[in-house]
């Protein structure tokens, strides 16, 4: 059994999408200061990194991180190939792209993967068009997931994020495939429980 790790690492500093708070992790206690124990405190968005979205990240009154349903985030996934592209996926590229049929869990892994080593927000990130996303409900499916900050285009972050949260799809964000194969695997992915949160940081690993 091989385990890949998918989570960017949380980090002060680090990468954040345009508009988000900024990440600051450090210290609250520390034994080399003296206290009984180090205790670490940290600051950052729901959406920061490797997260889940919820519902009400862009529908009012919708559910929140903690009503998810678990099942969607655990179990056979396909990372597909759609690096090498310069332009967002759209349906056109969608078709061209190896999606199986029935396949419930879909990970983008695109060249939006190299962007975790700049420490700056890039804007110029490969997303999934709202018709491309419309094609996946269509299919079925219940999970995609996209290897940089946002599954949706920069130009347009709404309307992908609409299609799929009202069709009940978890929207998977911030994965990093650089170290991965395009194919099927095993998702583990578990969002902390933040009660009524719009969102929530994910430890995500594909098991092959």
């Amino acid at each position: 059994m091989e385990i890949f790790d998918v989570t960017v690492p949380v980090r002060s500093g680090m990468v954040v999408y345009e508009g988000d708070p900024p990440v600051r992790l450090g210290t609250h206690t520390a034994l080399a200061a003296g206290d009984s124990c180090t205790v670490s405190k940290v600051e950052f968005g729901v959406h920061t990194g490797t997260h889940v979205d919820a519902p009400g990240h862009y529908i009012e009154g919708a559910p929140g991180v903690e009503a998810l349903p678990l099942d969607a985030l655990l179990g056979p996934a396909w990372v597909v190939d759609a690096t090498g592209r310069a332009t967002d996926i759209g349906e056109d590229a969608l078709a061209t792209l190896d999606l199986p049929a029935g396949a419930q869990r879909i990970l983008f892994k695109t060249d939006n993967s190299q962007l975790w080593d700049l420490d700056r927000y890039d804007d110029g990130y490969i997303g999934l068009t709202p018709g491309a996303a419309v094609r996946l409900v269509e299919r079925g499916v219940r999970l995609v997931g996209a290897d940089y900050l946002s599954i949706a285009p920069s130009a347009d972050p709404a309307t992908t994020h609409l299609v799929l949260l009202r069709a009940g799809v978890v929207i998977l964000e911030g994965l990093d495939l650089r170290g991965v194969t395009p194919g099927p695997y095993e998702l583990r992915c578990l969002p902390l429980r933040l009660d009524c949160a719009d969102g929530a940081p994910a430890r995500a690993v594909l098991v092959r």
